[in-house]
């Protein structure tokens, strides 16, 4: 593929762009060219004997790259290609479109941007406004939020690329080590909070599937966080419980017992025989007597779901979103299934399940619009099914506040654990930021060996 044009881009955004959007094209030589008139920037295209043309308003002292968006934009007409997200295929439109208004430009004229320079459907537009409509009530960039994260599960979900490694693997003989590394770094990472004066907002333990601590373990972590973590700013404090396989009462009342007011269960699908064959176990009767103990504990609870699992026929996805119907939760989040690279699925390269899209999310619109949620935080997958979203939903009021900071990259980070990222944040320029990232190993036995090591570059990196 050799890409040809009058104005200055990379070549490797565009390739990939091509890659992800428009396989046909793959190979294909690209020719674009840029025209000003007034106020106007107009692009031309040509690729395989097909021709698209973009144009917008001229904003090139604002958007650096306009030239390059609206090329893209040229080649999904070129192939009359008509995706919900347009041109969009970032993981945070949300951020950018968040920075268009505090640039100064109006709702209207964001929403026109999005609509005629990243051919995004008005569906989406409307939810990207008001995701950042409730956003801008919870963002605090003077705060700090810390994530922990517990590498390990019961069993590997074939789907999954996150930081994590079966309980009864031979990693999984590294645990009791594991959990001594971690209250050391908590210790660690105390005393480097107090000398930063860190103000914790919120506090995530995370996976992995946290909950494949041991009862003991599990309060062990808990009281070293209590001993040795300033909480007296903290807003919540949640645990991603996440399988019910791992969950028991007993731990639940450990979670209550020191502080922790929001837990994950999460069932992903409600079809036993998709678990099973993606290498995780399900007990309907557990899951629901766990539920019980949750709402009983008086915990702030988010269900998980994922839409497209392989095998899985849209009436499968609408009798999940019917389940769903059956339980209480605060917040609810929906995943579009992407094809991460250090997934199973990935390196099989299985085929997708053929969802209808307009059917299935008018089904889970009606959903949460009967259990009063509205949509918070979302973020898109690169890989995604039908260049899909996740999307957060929650009761007003019961919005998770990391979630939200996470995804909009707003607040620094505080990493501990496995696989668990450091973030700091810095002004670029006075609306971009610039963010540095540290990060611990994956691999349990190299967390365990470079613990130290990687806090002494922590202490440089918040310095």
């Amino acid at each position: 593929m050799s890409i040809v044009t009058n104005f200055p881009l990379s070549e490797k955004s565009v390739e990939e762009f091509v890659r992800l959007l428009l396989p046909e094209g793959m190979g294909k030589d690209i020719k674009g060219e840029v025209s000003y008139s007034q106020n106007r920037i107009k692009i031309t295209v040509e690729i395989d004997g097909k021709t698209g043309v973009l144009e917008e308003e001229n904003l090139e002292n604002i958007v650096e790259d306009q030239g390059v968006i609206m090329l893209k934009g040229a080649l999904l007409k070129a192939y009359k290609k008509n995706y919900p997200w347009g041109s969009l295929i970032g993981v945070r439109p949300t951020k950018m479109t968040r920075r268009f208004l505090q640039m100064g430009f109006t709702k209207e004229r964001v929403e026109k941007l999005l609509s005629n320079m990243y051919l995004a459907t008005k569906e989406k537009i409307d939810l990207l406004m008001k995701v950042i409509e409730t956003e801008e009530k919870l963002l605090n960039k003077e705060a700090t939020n810390m994530y922990i994260g517990i590498p390990f599960c019961p069993s590997k979900c074939r789907y999954c690329s996150f930081a994590s490694y079966e309980i009864g693997s031979a990693l999984g003989r590294f645990y009791p080590k594991f959990v001594e590394t971690l209250l050391e770094e908590i210790k660690l990472v105390g005393e480097l909070s107090k000398e930063k004066n860190f103000k914790y907002e919120s506090l995530y333990i995370g996976g992995g599937t946290p909950s494949t601590l041991t009862l003991g373990d599990t309060e062990r972590i808990l009281k070293a966080i209590h001993e040795n973590i300033d909480l007296s700013n903290l807003k919540e404090f949640t645990f991603e419980a996440g399988r019910e396989d791992a969950i028991t009462r007993e731990k639940l009342e450990v979670l209550k017992k020191y502080g922790v007011d929001r837990v994950s269960l999460n069932p992903q699908t409600f079809k036993e025989q998709t678990l099973k064959e993606l290498n995780r176990t399900f007990n309907k009767e557990h899951f629901d007597e766990i539920y019980r103990d949750i709402k009983e504990l008086g915990f702030i609870l988010n269900m998980d779901i994922i839409l497209g699992l392989p095998g899985e026929s849209v009436d499968d996805i609408l009798n999940t979103l019917n389940e769903l119907r059956k339980y209480n939760m605060e917040n609810l989040t929906v995943h579009s299934l992407a094809k991460k690279k250090g997934s199973t699925l990935y390196r099989e390269n299985f085929e997708e399940s053929e969802v209808e899209r307009v059917l299935v999310e008018g089904e889970i619109t009606k959903l949460v619009r009967d259990k009063g949620m509205e949509a918070y935080y979302m973020y898109r997958q690169k890989n995604s099914l039908d260049w899909g979203e996740n999307v957060g939903y929650s009761i007003p009021g019961f919005e998770s506040r990391f979630n939200i900071e996470m995804i909009e990259e707003n607040q620094q980070t505080m990493g501990l654990g496995g696989g668990a990222i450091s973030k700091s944040i810095h002004k670029e320029t006075e609306f971009i930021d610039q963010i540095e990232r540290l990060v611990n190993p994956k691999d349990p036995a190299l967390y365990i060996a470079e613990m130290r090591s990687r806090h002494n570059k922590k202490i440089e990196f918040f310095s």
